[in-house]
């Protein structure tokens, strides 16, 4: 049986991944920083779909704790045919008042650690021919919004290049770029969201199957929700004077 890893994977988007991998029948190894969650998770899982639930507790911001999966990853005793690379969090503060320390880490765990555990997973998945890589991104790769947005617009591009690179192999690489969806993600960032319209929610479980979707028909990204759509096209394709208004206009929400 083939086994998922899944990084952020005790709540949200991550959580939901774990769900439908079950349901797919995938052995799974959970990663995550809170160890008492993923025990509960693992349980919970293992129980319910039959199937085999590894723990990995690590902070990926620590190069030791990263270190741990990275070499669960390259372990080809017992091989990693999907990565799910979802962990991250989110900073309210503008970047002209925020904690420099906070600012790194968010670099640490939303670009450099989904670099490392790609570059770990990529070699046996090369020798096998097979594997399936997800980076959970976010439709604000497309704007100019503080640090968050240059983090994850790294992440998304570095997912193309990759999607071009292994377009002649079986290996699927995709980058989902959600829009603000119904997580613990802004109540942990501390982020003032009760101004947004409803229409602009999305489900996680909505959000993952169409990822999954996506990913498994080869596309390089995926973009869930006609109005992620049209933001996305705009910030794409309009003038950069309008993207950089919108992605203030977003951070201002936020606070």
């Amino acid at each position: 049986m083939a086994t998922a890893l899944v990084t952020g994977a005790t709540a949200g988007i991550g959580e939901s991944f774990t769900r439908l991998l079950a349901s797919e029948g995938f052995d799974l190894v959970l990663v995550a920083r809170d160890k008492k969650r993923l025990q509960e998770r693992a349980n919970s899982l293992s129980k319910k779909y039959k199937i085999d639930v590894e723990v990995l507790q690590a902070d990926l911001s620590l190069p030791v704790q990263l270190a741990k999966v990275m070499k669960r990853l390259s372990n080809p005793k017992k091989p990693i045919e999907v990565l799910i690379n979802n962990a991250g969090f989110g900073i309210k503060d503008s970047f002209l008042s925020s904690n420099i320390a906070d600012e790194i880490l968010l670099m640490d765990v939303l670009a450099k650690a989904p670099m490392q555990l790609m570059h770990s997973v990529l070699p046996q998945m090369l020798n096998r021919d097979s594997g399936t890589i997800i980076n959970v991104s976010s439709v604000a790769s497309f704007i100019a919004g503080g640090t968050y947005s240059a983090a994850k617009s790294y992440l998304t591009v570095h997912t193309e290049s990759l999607h071009t690179e292994l377009s002649k192999t079986n290996i699927k690489i995709s980058a989902l770029c959600p829009g603000f969806t119904h997580t613990e993600f802004h109540q942990r960032g501390k982020m003032k969201m009760s101004g947004l319209p409803n229409f602009m929610w999305l489900e996680a479980d909505d959000v993952v199957a169409k990822s999954w979707r996506a990913a498994r028909n080869g596309k390089a990204i995926c973009i869930p929700g006609w109005q992620y759509k049209t933001l996305s096209t705009i910030a794409r394709f309009g003038p950069r004077p309008l993207v950089r208004k919108l992605g203030i206009k977003v951070r201002a929400r936020q606070r």
